[in-house]
């Protein structure tokens, strides 16, 4: 008897839309959309896609409670053996929904879940521990390979085979550590780990640790009298409306307004921060970007001009490639406009 599979992808890959339909609500098709086609080709005779859930991936971050009970209660219905979400590549919103859905899933109805991620996507804490996520790459020119992973690991937990170690099957480590034995004792595994280090030859950690981006402090500004000061925030601090459509997490977006003749940003903004409770925000949106200060600093000397931009995003689950990309675009626009410094604000 096949195993039954439920699929879940976003407006996207369902074939909805794109950005356009971002704010749509799940819905159940009885049929097999987008990549769930080539997976349910990829599990022969031991198993079939049963159907395809298909969310926006806005309405899921922004409306998550809805949208995981609409969610749920088609899984409890449809009653699948597992659920598949994804994959997901480097789209932070995506990933986050594919996490949500898998943690849902794992915690309340004791489902497997199999999905894919790039290795920055935010959704790959929140869900690794409870999902097998296959290590993707961070684009959809990578769905080729990446279902065959997804496809192996799924056939293997429904014939409850033992899955080896994430780099002999393709999955991100789960964080899980077993008992493994050895011919070799630790201390002279150590020492033969340590020699090969000194001889530059190739070794593999037992224990591998974190890679943290380092950056070098900038050269601290001589004069701040005579310092221009840029102000920019990942608080999600926009003008009412939000008219740049900036998302409130997994921000795939920058926007940058005309603060030259304000005295402060209360009145007028307001923040669409899907991380924290916004209402101290709201009341004086000065207590996230401080515009109201850096003018009074302008006013008695201790600096020389606050810029006449303001920039902002949201931080929250916002993947570390799109950080890099955001800080680049708005440092360069910052040092070609000669500011000297940035008060970099968060939540």
């Amino acid at each position: 008897m096949k195993f039954r599979v439920l699929y879940y992808v976003n407006q996207f890959f369902g074939q909805i839309g794109g950005e356009e339909q971002a704010g749509m609500a799940p819905i159940f098709k009885n049929e097999n959309i987008g990549p769930a086609l080539g997976f349910n080709s990829l599990l022969g005779e031991e198993g079939e896609v049963v159907g395809t859930l298909i969310c926006g991936d806005n309405y899921f971050n922004e409306n998550k409670e809805e949208a995981l009970e609409y969610i749920m209660k088609v899984i409890k219905e449809q009653n699948p053996d597992i659920v598949v979400a994804g994959p997901a590549f480097n789209a932070g919103r995506y990933g986050m929904a594919c996490a949500g859905v898998a943690n849902a899933v794992v915690d309340e109805l004791g489902i497997p879940v199999v999905t894919g991620m790039y290795i920055e996507n935010p959704g790959l804490d929140v869900c690794r521990a409870k999902a097998l996520v296959a290590n993707v790459t961070d684009s959809a020119a990578g769905m080729r390979k990446a279902l065959p992973v997804m496809a192996k690991l799924t056939i293997k937990l429904m014939k409850d085979e033992e899955i080896g170690l994430p780099e002999e099957e393709g999955y991100i480590s789960q964080g899980k550590r077993l008992t493994v034995f050895s011919d070799k004792r630790g201390s002279q595994r150590a020492v033969e780990m340590l020699i090969a280090r000194l001889n530059n030859e190739p070794f593999e950690t037992e224990l591998p640790m974190p890679v943290f981006d380092k950056v070098d402090p900038a050269v601290a500004i001589k004069d701040l009298s005579k310092a221009t000061i840029a102000l920019v925030t990942s608080g999600g601090m926009v003008p009412h409306g939000n008219p740049d459509r900036i998302q409130s997490a997994s921000a795939q977006k920058w926007g940058k307004y005309d603060v030259s003749g304000k005295e402060a940003l209360t009145g007028e903004y307001c923040t669409i921060h899907g991380g924290f409770d916004p209402v101290y925000a709201n009341e004086i949106p000065d207590r996230i970007a401080p515009l109201d200060m850096l003018k009074e600093y302008q006013k008695e000397g201790l600096i020389g001009n606050v810029f006449e931009y303001f920039y902002t995003t949201t931080g929250t689950g916002t993947s570390v490639g799109n950080a890099i990309k955001f800080g680049t675009e708005i440092g360069k626009e910052l040092k070609e406009a000669g500011v000297d410094g940035v008060i970099l604000t968060s939540t």
